[in-house]
């Protein structure tokens, strides 16, 4: 008899905090479905499925926050490494997430997007997650990015390619024009990158657009993380103070420039793209 396994049953999402500032964009590295199905006798695949029944209720809260744009990393382009039987699983289990949720998100507002290479992925698999994108391209209460197939160096490669072959000479190059060649040319920079497991590493998620992003590690593995779980992210959040290399005005204990003076940003100031929303 086949052992399958799925999260458990969570109560009602206590209520929302209070919060100074809340993140524009949060994205989220998903790890450890493979430690907490060996934990409980089940096999990796059974963790993977596990971790899609968390999905939708951390979609919805992050947009009951007023979170406007949640990334999720869910397949890296280094995890074709894996066993072919995952390999094979993980695509199995992309495929019957697209069915189940696209209409849910489709009816509650959420918009879907797909950031790194569809090329790779099967014919029947990329034009489900192509038409996804067109049934939900009009939602605007969230926009939801799911990273599959995605590496960060590889995207900054493919960016750079772009640029050479339509002859861009070097002196237009800048942040702002990279940007628009990368996969997330439409969407704001993260706010905050939130891994599961515990572990510390960005695992080669969003190196460009993370350059300012804050961090947290959240212990559990990605199947129990929970509202409350991104309560505690959320918070710790708010109470971090953004200087983006600079100070904060009441830092400052001498004169500072307001002009940026030799390439440098006015202290304090944001760069375009990573703000976060203030109730």
């Amino acid at each position: 008899m086949a052992i399958t396994a799925s999260a458990p049953k969570k109560p009602p999402p206590p209520p929302l905090l209070a919060l100074p500032q809340v993140p524009r964009h949060v994205a989220i590295i998903m790890d450890g479905n493979g430690r907490w199905a060996t934990r409980r006798g089940f096999t990796r695949l059974a963790g993977h499925r596990a971790g899609t029944e968390n999905i939708r209720r951390v979609i919805e809260r992050f947009a009951d926050y007023g979170v406007r744009y949640l990334t999720l990393y869910a397949f890296s382009t280094e995890n074709w490494s894996r066993p072919k039987r995952e390999v094979r699983g993980l695509m199995s289990i992309l495929s019957r997430v697209i069915k189940r949720e696209t209409k849910h998100f489709h009816e509650n507002g959420i918009r879907l997007l797909h950031i790194g290479r569809l090329d790779e992925l099967n014919p029947k698999l990329r034009q489900e997650v192509l038409d996804a994108i067109e049934l939900t391209k009009e939602n605007d209460r969230m926009t939801v990015c799911i990273a599959f197939n995605y590496g960060g160096r590889a995207e900054i490669v493919e960016a750079v390619r772009r640029i050479v072959s339509e002859g861009i000479p070097p002196h237009r190059i800048d942040d702002d024009l990279l940007g628009h060649y990368l996969y997330t040319a439409n969407v704001p920079d993260p706010c905050l990158i939130i891994r599961t497991a515990g572990e510390m590493r960005l695992s080669n998620f969003l190196l460009w657009q993370g350059a300012y992003a804050e961090f947290v590690s959240a212990p559990v593995c990605w199947p129990d993380f929970d509202v409350h779980d991104i309560d505690e992210a959320l918070l710790a959040f708010s109470q971090r103070k953004r200087r983006f290399g600079g100070l904060l005005p009441e830092e400052v204990d001498y004169p500072s420039p307001t002009s940026g003076k030799n390439g440098a940003r006015p202290n304090g100031r944001r760069p375009h793209g990573r703000d976060s929303i203030h109730p």
